[in-house]
């Protein structure tokens, strides 16, 4: 299947997808030296975003997020790409200045959990 969307930082990625169905704030949310989902509300508690297609509705929370990010891309525990169903712009400049290819725009509920996905923010779309 393939989903169009909006491109917001550009890459092409192939990883396995992690979906969340709540918000997330990078600032509380998920560890940035382990790369895991901290964030004792959220069922995906304990999983690991490393090297995957972390795909959320949007980002809450505070401007330290894109840091966060950040510390998460410099500490080699980055998401492989980020899908939103809407961005703001704390995880659009996270992603931009960590260089994660993103897309928004998405449906995010016609992905499946654990399935890898080719996230092509070149030219706007994700097919799984």
């Amino acid at each position: 299947m393939r989903i169009n969307g909006n491109k917001i930082v550009p890459g092409i990625v192939k990883a396995f997808s992690i979906v969340s169905e709540k918000p997330i704030s990078f600032l509380g949310d998920i560890d940035p030296k382990k790369g895991v989902i901290i964030d004792k509300y959220n069922p995906l508690k304990g999983e690991s975003i490393v090297n995957k297609c972390l795909i959320f509705p949007y980002g809450k929370g505070s401007t330290v997020g894109s840091y966060i990010i950040y510390q998460l891309y410099k500490n080699n525990k980055a998401p492989a790409a980020i899908i939103n169903k809407k961005a703001e712009a704390i995880i659009a400049v996270g992603a931009i200045i960590s260089d994660i290819p993103m897309i928004d725009g998405i449906p995010i509920e016609k992905i499946p959990n654990n399935t890898e996905i080719l996230v092509n923010a070149n030219e706007g779309y994700v097919e799984f």
